[in-house]
C-alpha cells in the first residue's frame, strides 16, 4: 500500500512537471516577426532612351551605384518611343525616361504613372543650309511630344512653321538632307549624328529653365517598391556628382553604351548641365497640361498633383 502510494505521488509529480515544461516552452517562446525590410522588393526595370539624359543612370550602372546600396536595376535601351510606352504599360518595365507631354496625356486616359525627376536632355534643332534665313519653313517632329513642343516654344516668334509629323527619327533626319524638310528637331546625340552628316546644329535653352523630360514610375511600382525607387533616386544623384566633377565620365559612357553612334561625334556632344533629383514647380507643369490641351483640342482632367510625386525629391 505505501509502495502503491509512493508510485502515484512519483507519477502526479512527473505529470506536473512535464505539463509545466510545456506551457512554459509556448509562453516564453517569442512568436517570429518577418523581417519587413529584407522582405522588400529591392529591383527595377527602367527604359531609357539613346540620349544625353541616360548619361546617369548608365553611369550608375557602370560604376556600381546601384549596387552598392543593395538595388538591383535593369536598363532597357528604347531607341522607339511607342515600344517604351508599350513597356510601360504593360507592366514590363517599372519605370522609364519620357516626357511631361506623355505624362499629361497618359494620366488623362487613365493610366496611373507619375513623374518622380527631371532629367537633363538636350535637343538642338537640325536644319539644311539657308533654312535660318526663311521665313516660311517646313519643320519634322512628333505630334504630341517634347519635339513639338520645343519648337513652339523656341521657333514660333521668328517664323511661320508647318509642322510635318515624322515619327522615325531617321526618316526625320534624312527628309531634312533631301530638302524636304527645313528643320528638325533631335535629342542629343543623334543630332551630332546630323551635324556630322552636313547639317547646322542650332541651339536653344529652355525658356523656364526647365527640361520637360523626366523618370516615371508606375502606380504598381510607386506602391510595391518605394524603398527601391528612393534608392535608385540616391543612386542617380551619385551619378550626377561623378559627371559634373568629370564631364568626360559622361561622353564615355554615352558613347560605350548607345550603338552606332560614329566616334568622331564625340567631342561634339552637347552636354546639359545635369542636375540632382528634382522636379519643376507646379507653373511649369500648368504650362506643360494647358500645351498639351490645345495642341490635342481636349481638355485634359489633370492637375500638376496627378503628375509629379514628389517625395524622391527636395522640391
Amino acid at each position: 500500500m505505501k509502495k502503491t502510494r509512493i508510485l502515484l505521488l512519483m507519477t502526479l509529480i512527473l505529470t506536473l512537471a512535464a505539463f509545466g515544461t510545456g506551457c512554459g516552452s509556448r509562453e516564453s517562446k517569442p512568436q517570429e516577426q518577418p523581417d519587413i525590410e529584407n522582405t522588400q522588393d529591392l529591383s527595377l526595370t527602367v527604359g531609357i532612351m539613346p540620349a544625353v539624359d541616360s548619361a546617369p543612370l548608365l553611369l550608375a550602372e557602370e560604376m556600381g551605384f546601384f549596387d552598392g546600396l543593395g538595388l538591383s536595376v535593369e536598363l532597357q535601351l528604347f531607341n522607339n518611343p511607342q515600344d517604351r510606352q508599350s513597356a510601360l504599360q504593360t507592366g514590363s518595365i517599372d519605370g522609364a525616361i519620357t516626357d511631361l507631354i506623355a505624362v499629361a496625356t497618359n494620366v488623362d486616359s487613365g493610366f496611373d504613372i507619375k513623374a518622380t525627376t527631371m532629367t537633363n536632355g538636350v535637343f538642338p534643332v537640325l536644319s539644311k543650309e539657308g533654312a535660318g534665313e526663311k521665313k516660311d519653313i517646313k519643320v519634322g517632329m512628333m505630334e504630341v511630344s517634347v519635339t513639338n513642343f520645343l519648337i513652339d516654344e523656341w521657333l514660333s516668334g521668328q517664323y511661320n512653321i508647318e509642322k510635318v509629323f515624322i515619327n522615325d527619327i531617321p526618316a526625320r533626319l534624312a527628309a531634312i538632307g533631301s530638302g524636304q524638310l527645313d528643320m528638325g528637331l533631335f535629342p542629343e546625340p543623334l543630332a551630332s549624328m546630323g551635324e556630322l552628316n552636313g547639317l547646322t546644329k542650332n541651339v536653344y535653352q529652355p525658356e523656364s529653365g526647365f527640361c520637360p523630360d523626366v523618370i516615371v514610375f508606375s502606380g504598381k511600382a510607386l506602391t510595391e517598391k518605394e524603398e527601391a525607387i528612393r534608392l535608385f533616386h540616391q543612386a542617380y544623384d551619385q551619378a550626377v556628382e561623378a559627371i559634373n566633377q568629370d564631364s568626360a565620365l559622361a561622353r564615355d559612357i554615352l558613347m560605350a553604351k548607345i550603338p552606332n553612334l560614329n566616334p568622331d561625334i564625340k567631342d561634339n556632344i552637347l552636354l546639359p548641365e545635369y542636375t540632382k533629383a528634382s522636379l519643376p514647380d507646379d507653373a511649369y507643369i500648368e504650362k506643360i497640361i494647358r500645351w498639351t490641351a490645345e495642341t490635342m483640342k481636349k481638355e485634359l482632367v489633370v492637375t500638376p498633383a496627378d503628375l509629379a510625386e514628389r517625395k524622391f525629391t527636395q522640391s
